[in-house]
């Protein structure tokens, strides 16, 4: 019983590793140009400035504005990945995974929360992986044109 036991905690230890290792592969891609920008400027997405807070004030976020800035900034992301410019409407793997990480590095928050340890890195994991959902975002609108539209214009339509 004592042997079952720690294989599944050896296995499950192993799996959130991996899953982390793939996910810092795929957000260390490098885009063409910063797309994000635009996506963030079009969209009022908050997530840069909850990540310039916590990188140059270095003072705590408050807890229930940060939760709430990332949580909306995500969801608003995730609707844009599957339905802006995306002729399949739906999720590649990597986008799937990155989703996957990211509402586990969102509980990760929250627990660290609870347990007072510091919440700065788990938010600053949560900033990037929305950049790179904003750059995805970007990408795909910027190849796909519309006349004289910009990507901004673009998603101001959506």
């Amino acid at each position: 019983m004592f042997m079952a036991a720690l294989i599944l905690i050896v296995s499950t230890g192993l799996f959130f590793f991996y899953l982390q290792a793939l996910c810092q592969k795929i957000l260390r891609r490098q885009f063409t140009q910063e797309f994000s920008q635009s996506i963030v400027n079009a969209n009022r997405l908050e997530f840069p400035s909850v990540r310039k807070a916590i990188e140059d004030l270095g003072s705590p976020v408050e807890y229930p504005r940060l939760t709430l800035t990332l949580k909306c900034d995500f969801l608003a992301l995730t609707y844009l990945l599957k339905n802006a410019a995306n002729v399949n409407q739906r999720y590649s793997y990597e986008e799937r995974l990155l989703i996957v990480y990211f509402k586990f590095v969102f509980a990760s928050l929250v627990s660290r929360h609870m347990l007072k340890l510091r919440e700065a890195p788990a938010a600053l994991k949560l900033t990037r992986i929305l950049e790179y959902f904003a750059n995805v975002v970007g990408e795909r609108v910027n190849t796909v044109r519309f006349g004289n539209l910009t990507a901004s214009d673009y998603l101001l339509n959506l």
